[in-house]
């Protein structure tokens, strides 16, 4: 046990060792969503959340540790939200076609994220830094956090929001959608984009390309309104 003890200490002081336990938890996480049939309530977000919370809890490493070697995946963040301008031009004629229908759910989308958020957190009597927390939730995390910072709220606490907003919309979004006999499958892709950001956008891609495809539209055309959007719904609320 005591060689263990060194072993452990000497890895843990590795920025590598986070970034490869992301890497296996969010395959592990995919092999059991695989396994599944890739049924909502498996998803591979969230096992691999549970899966590194549990060994940071057990190892009792904190989350700037944790960060300090996984800070790679996050870098990446950046560019995989610039790669969302891929399906919209892929897409572009059939954007096109449904250009009201889209602004439309968009504008509807983006304003009830935002404004039921505030409403909520106000109604309970949060605080403005948190409130300013709240607002960029179903945004997607890189801007997201940009959005939190530059209104005053807690970029860490932005972050656990969005995750927890995009693993609720990716696991009830198809047994939603099949509830309420939407089969449109643009429909469905850019409601989920819009509301529940890149874990659902990925979410939609196992179930439809097509689905994903608007889902990645949704996404981006939702970070940009939201930018707009959430200082003037805080200063009203504020």
């Amino acid at each position: 046990m005591r060689d263990v003890a060194e072993i452990w200490s000497y890895l843990a002081e590795s920025p590598l060792l986070w970034l490869c336990a992301t890497l296996i938890a969010y395959s592990f996480g995919d092999w059991c969503a695989t396994r599944a049939g890739r049924a909502p309530l498996v998803n591979p977000v969230l096992v691999a959340v549970i899966v590194l919370a549990v060994i940071l809890w057990v190892s009792d490493t904190s989350y700037a540790t944790y960060f300090e070697g996984a800070q790679f995946v996050h870098f990446l963040l950046g560019p995989a939200t610039v790669a969302l301008a891929v399906p919209l031009w892929l897409h572009r004629a059939t954007v096109r076609r449904a250009l009201l229908p889209i602004l439309a759910a968009l504008i509807a989308g983006s304003s009830v994220a935002v404004l039921s958020a505030l409403w909520i957190g106000q109604a309970f009597g949060l605080p403005g830094d948190l409130l300013a927390s709240l607002a960029p939730k179903s945004t997607t995390a890189p801007v997201a956090l940009g959005i939190s910072e530059s209104l005053g709220g807690s970029p860490t606490l932005t972050a656990v929001l969005v995750i927890i907003t995009g693993m609720i919309g990716a696991i009830v979004v198809t047994p939603l959608m099949n509830a309420l006999r939407i089969r449109d499958w643009r429909a469905r892709g850019f409601a989920v984009g819009v509301a529940a950001h890149g874990i659902g956008t990925a979410r939609a891609f196992q179930v439809n390309p097509q689905a994903g495809a608007f889902a990645g539209i949704g996404m981006a055309l939702n970070a940009m309104l939201t930018a707009a959007l959430a200082p003037w719904a805080l200063a009203f609320f504020l």
